[in-house]
Formats: C-alpha cells, sequence, structure tokens
C-alpha cells in the first residue's frame, strides 16, 4: 500500500478502540429520556397482561402504584396515563367526572410518591366513547365526523380537572383544531398558570396503533379518524400545525409516531428549537417484541437502536413500552 497515496483521514482509527468509540458517541439515551405510558381501570388486584404488547398491563389504581413504584426505581420519572372507564357515552361524559378512572389515579400516586414522579394525562375522549372517537359527534355533509368545538370545550374541563387531582403535565392527543388554546384558558382561568401543555401537535392516522386500541378499549366503531389525525404522507403540514400549537401556547411538542416519522422529529426539532416529546407507539413495540420472541433479532439490541435513532432524530422525551427493559438495559450497560 503506498500511504502517500492514501488520504489522511481515516475514519476507522476512531472505531478501532471500543474505549475511543465510547468516547466519540455522539447520542447517549438516559433513563431520563422515557415516559411509561401506563392504562389505569376501575378495580382491585387487577394486572391485566395486554396479549399484543407484551410486559404492558391493564392496572387497578392499587397495581399501578406498585408499577409506578418499581419503575421509578429504575430510575424512570415520567409516567402518561390512560384511563379505561366504567362506562362510555356518546359524550365520554366519564371524563369529565370528580371521582373518574384517572382522576383517582393521579390522587392515589401523588399521595404515594409526592414530587418524586412526574405524572403526565393523555387528554382525548375516545377511550370514554361509545362510538370510540376523539369527542362527540355531529353530522358534516351526510357523514357522521367529531363536533371539533364541541370537543373543545369538554377538552379544557378535562385538563381542568385533571389538573386539579395532581397532574404535572396534560397532553391534548385528540388534533382538535384550537385544542391548545382552549386548554391554555381552561387552565389559566382555574389557577393552573403553571401546567405546562404537551401537545400531540403531529399526530398520524397510522396503522401503527392497533395494539394500543386494545390495551385502551377504544377502536373506533365506524370509519376512521383520518378527518382529524394527519395523512401519512404529509410532512409540511406537520410544521404547520407545530407552529399552530405553539403559537397558543403549547409547552412541548410531540410527534407520534415516531419510527416511521424520524424526519418529522428532526424537521420539529431543527426549525422550532422547543422541547420535542416523540412516541415509540404499541405497533412499533408489538414488532420488535414479536421478532425477538421468535428468536429473528436480538430484542435488547434492536430496541436500543431503535430508541437512540429517535433521540438522534432530536427527540428530547421518548414515550415507550419498552421503558423498562430499556432502564434495566442501560444500567448493565
Amino acid at each position: 500500500m503506498n500511504s502517500a497515496a492514501f488520504p489522511h483521514v481515516r475514519p476507522r482509527r476512531l472505531r478501532f478502540n471500543p474505549l475511543v468509540r465510547d468516547m466519540v458517541r455522539e447520542t447517549a439515551l438516559d433513563v431520563r429520556d422515557f415516559i411509561l405510558p401506563l392504562f389505569v381501570r376501575p378495580g382491585s388486584g387487577i394486572r391485566n397482561e395486554i396479549s399484543s404488547m407484551p410486559g404492558n398491563f391493564q392496572l387497578s389504581v392499587d397495581r399501578l402504584i406498585d408499577e409506578v413504584g418499581a419503575a421509578k426505581d429504575l430510575g424512570i420519572r415520567g409516567f402518561i396515563l390512560f384511563g379505561i372507564p366504567t362506562f362510555k357515552d356518546a359524550t365520554g361524559s366519564s371524563a369529565l367526572q370528580d371521582d373518574g378512572i384517572v382522576q383517582q389515579a393521579l390522587r392515589a400516586l401523588k399521595q404515594t410518591f409526592k414530587n418524586e414522579v412526574v405524572l403526565l394525562t393523555d387528554e382525548c375522549f375516545c377511550e370514554y366513547t361509545d362510538h370510540g372517537h376523539c369527542g362527540p359527534l355531529c353530522e358534516v355533509q351526510g357523514r357522521m365526523d367529531v363536533d371539533n368545538d364541541a370537543t373543545l370545550e369538554i377538552l379544557a374541563k378535562q385538563c381542568v380537572s385533571h389538573a386539579m387531582a395532581g397532574a404535572d403535565i396534560v397532553a391534548p392527543s385528540g388534533m382538535m383544531d384550537g385544542m391548545v388554546q382552549a386548554i391554555r384558558a381552561g387552565l389559566d382561568e382555574a389557577g393552573f398558570e403553571q401546567i405546562p401543555i404537551m401537545s400531540y401537535a403531529a399526530k398520524y392516522a397510522s396503522g401503527f396503533y392497533g395494539p394500543f386500541r386494545e390495551a385502551a378499549e377504544s377502536p373506533p366503531q365506524f370509519g376512521d379518524r383520518g378527518s382529524y389525525q394527519m395523512d401519512p404522507a404529509n410532512g409540511d403540514e406537520a410544521e404547520r400545525e407545530v407552529e399552530l400549537d405553539l403559537a397558543e401556547g403549547a409547552d412541548f411538542i410531540m410527534v407520534k409516531p415516531a419510527l416511521s416519522y424520524l424526519d418529522i422529529i428532526r424537521r420539529v426539532k431543527q426549525r422550532f428549537h422547543v422541547p420535542v416529546a416523540a412516541y415509540n407507539v404499541s405497533g412499533e413495540y408489538a414488532m420488535v417484541k414479536a421478532a425477538g420472541a421468535k428468536g429473528w433479532i436480538d430484542e435488547r439490541r434492536v430496541t436500543l437502536e431503535i430508541l437512540t435513532s429517535i433521540k438522534r432524530a432530536g427527540a428530547d422525551l421518548i414515550l415507550t413500552y419498552h421503558c423498562r427493559d430499556a432502564a434495566k438495559w442501560l444500567k448493565q450497560g
């Protein structure tokens, strides 16, 4: 080999020694990056594993406390709650009850853990309506659709109810136009100016949500959610949605799903320079778990690679069902 003819720059020099590779690593996962989604339902002593999401459960409040305590011991500090109510109706009225299932969970967790954890609440009505859509319905040009403005009023009430029960952050996910402004006004009027809003600003009408709908018992009873969630083909639209939500007072921005939308995470972070969360959703999780169980992939390696890619794309926070496993693996090194 004629060294004089070879380029002076050899990128492999920084890869040869494993310790040097660690020293120049650009992206580092940390357990503090994670938010664990949890599903709470009425009853006691309930810990029902979700068949399509192994390792995740529908939990009664007493078992939820145990689950949060175990996750906290792993270093996980953020938890987002999804409620499965005692009854459903056309408007999702159970979501507004002072003794609703999420409100009960918030009070119990705050009493147990005080300010040692951060509690987020998903703000939507699909789990609470008997039709499975994200708000009350109305007829629009001969077909049924979510009544955007009627939903805003009850969405603000839902957020205030959760703030009163102990939510640290509210996270509206229904993709209603004007939702952040309505929630901000409702929270401020109720004296909760300090409660931040994590807006699902760029939430796509994705096929990756299937297992979640089993977990939350919230599949739509007719049609789909394409009239309010975004078309997966659109990127510029995501920037417009984010810009609108920030102008209305959003404090965090979320992109959902994460893995097929890494480009959107990057665009949002580079343009707006605000805290960005990404939701590594149920379908993404289920594919990895299924392939890992079959021995087709190295589950640990693939999981950490996926989570690293989400952070590398620009996410500051990652909502993921892999939380507990990833926290253990990161601790092991």
